[in-house]
């Protein structure tokens, strides 16, 4: 009989399912270190605790500094690690990713490679943005015309709401005070959402660079994700802010973008986007259930795959 003295102990990425997680924790200001199997966060209001394993994506903020200790025991627990701007509207470096399958990478690969399944995936992303229409049947040049209306339509809706004068988009390249105050909104708000969809790219282990609707850029992906939400969040916001003052346009603008992004939960609806765009057939309510599962797999023929870990020289079929 097995007793629990003979039992092999429990990691910390073995205590809690990825599902069962916090998807994003965020911290700033503040010193992380280790306290056995949680991670601390020090600032002067006192030390929190937070068990590593209850981690999906630790995100880093401004004035956050972090030991070894605490890398090594998010690294055992499986969490991933982003170091990202004040409440995630940058994206700077990140280590790890969240998923230890590669079921969403080699979806989106394998949806990339595919010129059919690539336009599906790319139908898909005008409809979650414009449930309105049918993309159903249009061909690229159609989406990218449909979309570049719908997007017209967007700034001057938001002029006539907030009284802004508008005259068309206005943007230069490494020049961000090019053009007027409501085109810096717009830039800067682009830029957060830029940061936002990066972290959960990166987090959830999928290819930056395999975009849908954008090509032949490492952030491909990035912007085919942060577009979903650029007419609803992202411009509207923009206008507002000019709307308010043209000082400060940046700034008010990237905070104004933080407090919509938290009241709305965008960080988890992210990761639902991209789940079902790429695994459209997969369970609602087990999407992240074999994230943190070490299983290796060999491919045979027939799209078969099997346990690694054996050896099969003696076995002619399988």
């Amino acid at each position: 009989m097995t007793t629990i003295s003979q039992r092999p102990g429990s990691s910390p990425r073995q205590l809690t399912r990825a599902a069962d997680r916090v998807s994003f924790v965020y911290l700033e200001r503040c010193t992380i270190n280790r306290d056995a199997n949680a991670i601390t966060a020090e600032d002067a209001d006192g030390t929190t605790h937070i068990p590593s394993a209850t981690i999906g994506t630790l995100l880093l903020g401004p004035g956050t500094r972090i030991t070894h200790q605490a890398m090594s025991v998010l690294g055992d627990s499986g969490a991933a690690v982003a170091w990202v701007g004040e409440h995630g509207v940058r994206y700077y470096a990140g280590g790890r990713s969240l998923s230890r399958s590669s079921a969403l990478l080699e979806a989106q690969a394998t949806c990339w490679a595919n010129r059919r399944t690539r336009l599906e995936v790319a139908r898909a992303m005008y409809r979650m943005r414009f449930p309105d229409e049918d993309p159903s049947g249009l061909t690229r040049h159609e989406l990218l015309g449909r979309e570049g209306r719908r997007l017209k339509d967007c700034y001057r809706r938001q002029a006539e709401l907030t009284g802004v004068p508008w005259h068309g988009r206005r943007y230069v390249p490494g020049d961000f005070t090019a053009g007027d105050a409501v085109n810096q909104a717009i830039t800067a708000a682009a830029q957060c959402m830029y940061g936002v969809t990066h972290a959960v790219v990166t987090a959830l282990g999928c290819s930056t660079g395999l975009g849908f609707v954008h090509s032949g850029h490492e952030l491909s992906f990035v912007l085919d994700v942060a577009d979903l939400y650029k007419t609803e969040i992202g411009i509207p916001v923009a206008f507002e802010v000019a709307a308010e003052s043209r000082e400060d346009v940046g700034a008010r603008t990237r905070r104004a973008l933080r407090d919509r992004i938290n009241k709305g939960r965008l960080l988890d609806r992210c990761v639902a986007d991209v789940r079902h765009l790429l695994l459209p057939d997969a369970a609602v309510d087990e999407p992240s259930s074999d994230a943190s599962e070490d299983r290796v797999l060999l491919q045979s023929d027939r799209a078969l795959e099997v346990p690694a870990g054996r050896n099969y020289g003696g076995e002619v079929t399988w």
